[in-house]
């Protein structure tokens, strides 16, 4: 994706707890030569090398992927941002948080390795409940599905968080999102304006 210097993220730990937070995305590939994209949640690998997940046996995407580079987008919060909220002059604009991952894809069908992405989904999304769900898949609902392990090639980040405007209108912005009852994103706007100095 196109990524201006000013909206740039590098930090690899940034990077890796924004996929850890926001692991639902699309799935990205070319199946009969058109783009194809599927929803789904995604788990990183405890080295960080990979992305691991399921799909449908019955989505035809799986049938091309074996080998195939494709691309994963991930989203964090966004929302619209009007020109009324600047001090001086601006545009209609929108504010985000994205990271674009490119890699090969590697099909996954031996059970106890499908149990294992499964289990691991389960683990990361049931965490929070009081009384977490325990996954029990037998081998008829694990061959109904498809595992894919995507190692990863190249990693962009981008936070689209007003870093261009001054610091009075970020400022601005931050009270206009908070106002609006868009806290996640104003939050992450005080979080990553903290760390870059704003260009003017």
């Amino acid at each position: 994706m196109y990524i201006p210097p000013y909206f740039a993220v590098t930090d690899r730990d940034e990077i890796f707890a924004f996929i850890e937070a926001n692991a639902f995305g699309q799935l990205i590939s070319i199946v009969d030569g058109r783009h194809c994209a599927t929803h789904i949640p995604f788990l990183l690998s405890p080295d960080k090398s990979c992305l691991l997940t399921h799909v449908a046996r019955q989505n035809p995407q799986h049938l091309e992927l074996e080998g195939q580079e494709v691309l994963v987008t991930l989203a964090g919060p966004h929302g619209y941002i009007s020109p009324s909220w600047y001090a001086g002059a601006g545009v209609p604009t929108w504010n985000y948080q994205a990271v674009h991952l490119y890699g090969q894809c590697r099909l996954i069908t031996e059970p106890q390795q499908l149990s294992a992405i499964v289990e691991g989904l389960s683990k990361k999304y049931e965490s929070g409940f009081a009384e977490p769900w325990q996954p029990q898949y037998g081998s008829s609902m694990l061959s109904a599905i498809i595992g894919i392990e995507i190692t990863i090639s190249d990693i962009q980040c981008q936070y689209k968080l007003s870093q261009n405007r001054s610091t009075e209108d970020q400022g601005r912005v931050i009270q206009q999102l908070q106002s609006a009852d868009a806290h996640v994103l104003a939050d992450a706007m005080a979080k990553a304006l903290t760390k870059v100095q704003p260009q003017r």
